[in-house]
């Protein structure tokens, strides 16, 4: 799954960013499941690369949920 910019972050409806949210928690579960097993990573950096992209859904969750619409 490709990292998102903020620009495309913020076209996501509230329900996209709930799924991407629990897509992204996933894939960083698996990769430091992954890495604790001793396997080898593919991309080492994916790993901050997913807890960034996780951190950017929240701020703009929790951006919407503060502005009235």
């Amino acid at each position: 799954m490709p990292i998102a910019k903020m620009k495309d972050i913020r076209k996501w409806s509230s329900e996209e960013l709930e799924k991407k949210l629990e897509e992204y928690r996933a894939e960083l579960l698996e990769q430091r499941a992954l890495q604790a097993s001793g396997g080898a990573i593919e991309n080492p950096g994916r790993i901050k690369e997913i807890r960034r992209t996780i951190a950017r859904t929240l701020t703009v969750i929790n951006e919407k949920k503060k502005t009235p619409e």
